[in-house]
């Protein structure tokens, strides 16, 4: 289990690494091809609806080809489109190709969330934490890289590396036995087969889970679309802001990714012994205020201040909250998580494009505003989810109860 664990952990760093590898060379991509930042938000709105596509149909294809055969799938496609990028196509082909890159990471996410949600049974929020960790590994690392190749004149690299990574770690899925672990992410698990010989009737979700699940799908699509907003168009705020270079601008995203990671290696620890709930609703109101002060400082030092608290406050939101919601749909995990991450991804597609129609059209101050509203309605949403997560937690619990969730 330790293994498939790490190697769960490698496989974030990777989709981390792509998740932000778009935003970190998005004003040299920019400049090369000549085109505006609408035109760079729809590249990143591209990725994100393959990201949408391969979330979705996770559960469709593991029940057929099992997860160990998702994983060679989703990692194959990533690396695919990386090398793809690599080679700088005309801008056309490059957004024929984000969807396949956005389709590996999103696949990727769900497959590996689900099955350690799924197979480890204690510290559930610890054991995401430790996968989001090396996410913002790969997040914070990818920046970093970026602002060393965007020095050196040789942007373009970012790509070659992440191809690279990416196969190797499909190589790594093809061959490592994870013992006991090696019958739950089969190519055709035993109680898979059983399964289709009996072709049983699907589990579905219950009536009154229902609500629960809309509104927990609701505060991913906005969780997911403010984080990738602020984290790919971060360096354009800060270069339209206080005037720094991109270079400097990809490395205040470093920063930010940091403290994420730092976040993220204590977060899943607090949320274990405060309950996830107590957890989401001070983080939520946390990000209101830090993103209002944001709007309104104008001095550097002070928004570099409040981006470094703002990584540490949203670095365990979407772990934590993947963690809440399954719990209380038991016996729909891999299903749940698809879901949540599906409707993340609607909200990494739209929000980003939104965020770069509004940097073409408006100062960068209304893309922190925006970002500030969509915490606030976070928080409105975590306090419904609550208020619902009770009653779902007494129908779950109810003799008798069949519900799934």
């Amino acid at each position: 289990m330790r293994k498939l664990l790490w190697l769960g952990c490698l496989s974030y760093l990777v989709i981390g690494l792509a998740h932000v590898v778009a935003g970190s060379v998005l004003e040299s991509v920019i400049d090369h091809y000549r085109i505006s930042y609408k035109d760079g938000g729809q590249w990143i709105m591209n990725q994100f609806l393959g990201f949408l596509a391969g979330v979705l149909i996770t559960p469709w294809i593991t029940s057929r080809i099992g997860r160990r055969g998702g994983m060679l799938l989703a990692l194959g496609s990533l690396t695919a489109a990386q090398a793809a990028y690599s080679m700088l196509l005309p801008w056309g082909w490059m957004l024929a190709f984000a969807p396949l890159s956005g389709f590996g990471f999103g696949m990727t996410e769900a497959v590996v969330g689900a099955v350690i949600i799924e197979l480890v049974k204690d510290s559930k929020a610890s054991a995401m934490s430790r996968l989001e960790v090396f996410f913002g590994l790969g997040a914070l690392i990818m920046p970093s890289l970026a602002a060393l190749l965007i020095r050196e004149g040789i942007w373009q690299m970012s790509f070659p590396i992440l191809t690279a990574l990416s196969g190797i770690t499909m190589l790594l899925w093809l061959t490592l036995s994870f013992g006991p672990a090696d019958e739950h992410i089969a190519f055709m698990p035993r109680q898979q087969q059983d399964r289709i010989a009996r072709k049983p009737e699907p589990r579905r979700y219950g009536r009154s889970a229902l609500p629960f699940l809309v509104i927990g799908a609701l505060f991913f699509t906005l969780y997911v679309g403010m984080e990738m907003s602020f984290a790919n168009y971060l360096p354009s705020i800060l270069v339209e802001r206080s005037g720094m270079d991109s270079a400097q601008g990809a490395g205040v995203l470093s920063l930010f990714w940091a403290t994420m990671v730092v976040g993220r290696l204590f977060m899943g620890w607090i949320a274990d012994r405060t309950g996830y709930v107590r957890y989401l609703i001070v983080t939520t109101s946390a990000a209101v205020v830090l993103f209002a002060v944001m709007g309104w400082t104008q001095q550097l030092t002070g928004t570099v201040l409040l981006i470094c608290m703002t990584g540490l406050i949203l670095s365990g939101i979407f772990g934590i909250a993947l963690v809440y919601v399954n719990g209380l749909l038991p016996g729909m995990t891999e299903r749940t998580t698809s879901l949540m991450v599906a409707f993340g991804g609607i909200g990494g597609a739209v929000f980003p494009r939104l965020s770069g129609w509004l940097m073409d059209n408006y100062e960068a101050d209304t893309v922190i505003w925006m970002i500030a509203g969509m915490s606030a309605c976070m928080l409105i949403l975590t306090i419904v989810m609550t208020v619902l997560g009770r009653k779902q937690a007494v129908a779950i619990n109810a003799p008798g109860s069949s519900e799934a969730g």
